[in-house]
């Protein structure tokens, strides 16, 4: 009777034995999945990039391919007009880069020691149009040609926050038109909405930059203003102060400059 205890129990151990190991060895293993560097997928680091509308396309094709060379690397965008993306990053709007169409919003916030300084540089140029309608039958080839009697609405950027509206300011006073005009003036919020009101004809003529034309089927050039009539179109980019990763932002800018930063970016009509 002893004897027969003696070997069920025996039995019983050797039974129990494999069981706990492979139990064991399979907890080791998953606490190894989470703690082991080489095991663990690496982490994303996200970017907000707070850009000007006018480089949207564009852009839509880095984020592509900077991601596919930087698969560690994710970008999300702030499209808006420089003037109120400067103003929210002022006013402490989580950013890492900032891409203004325009010097004097860059300035604004380098004057603040919100931007790190030498990390600026100048990505790309652009020029200003006078655009209408595919099927308006106005005649104009030249921003002189403009008669105030004679149209209805003009769409331009509200001059204070988008520099596409500044630049048009500065080309119609040059010509002595700014005055004449202030009844006809629709403000857009940024440069495409100025796109998107030629387009619908709730505007005979519109103010753009070059680019944004390229990416419209129901507009055509007018004219072009002529570079001595307004400030130099130029684009600025800037790591922000505060930024979480300014190395990776730095990274971005440094591809946004590169050869390659610079075909995407002709590709869609700049300079």
């Amino acid at each position: 009777m002893y004897r027969r205890v003696c070997l069920s129990l025996l039995a019983l151990f050797i039974l129990l034995i494999p069981a706990g190991c492979s139990n064991n060895e399979k907890t080791a293993r998953l606490a190894g999945n989470k703690t082991s560097p080489g095991s663990a997928p690496a982490q994303k680091t996200e970017l907000m990039i707070s850009a000007a509308a006018s480089l949207t396309d564009a852009l839509n094709e880095v984020k592509t391919s900077f991601e596919q060379e930087h698969p560690n690397i994710r970008l999300t965008y702030n499209f808006g007009s420089s003037g109120k993306l400067a103003q929210q990053i002022g006013q402490g709007a989580p950013a890492d880069v900032f891409l203004s169409a325009s010097n004097k919003d860059m300035d604004t916030l380098q004057a603040k020691n919100l931007i790190v300084k030498d990390s600026r540089v100048t990505f790309a140029k652009n020029e200003l149009v006078l655009i209408t309608n595919k099927d308006n039958p106005i005649h104009i080839t030249s921003f002189k040609d403009i008669a105030p009697e004679k149209i209805q609405q003009f769409a331009i950027g509200e001059p204070q926050s988008v520099p596409a509206g500044r630049y048009t300011k500065e080309v119609l006073e040059n010509l002595k038109l700014w005055d004449a005009l202030q009844s006809k003036l629709v403000l857009g919020k940024d440069v495409r909405q100025v796109l998107t009101y030629v387009e619908s004809g709730n505007a005979d003529l519109g103010a753009v930059y070059a680019t944004d034309t390229l990416v419209s089927k129901k507009v055509k050039v007018a004219a072009m203003a002529q570079t001595d009539w307004h400030t130099p179109i130029v684009y600025p980019g800037a790591v922000i102060a505060n930024s979480a990763h300014p190395a990776e932002a730095k990274v971005f800018l440094a591809y946004l400059s590169s050869d390659k930063g610079k075909q995407l970016l002709k590709k869609y009509g700049f300079k």
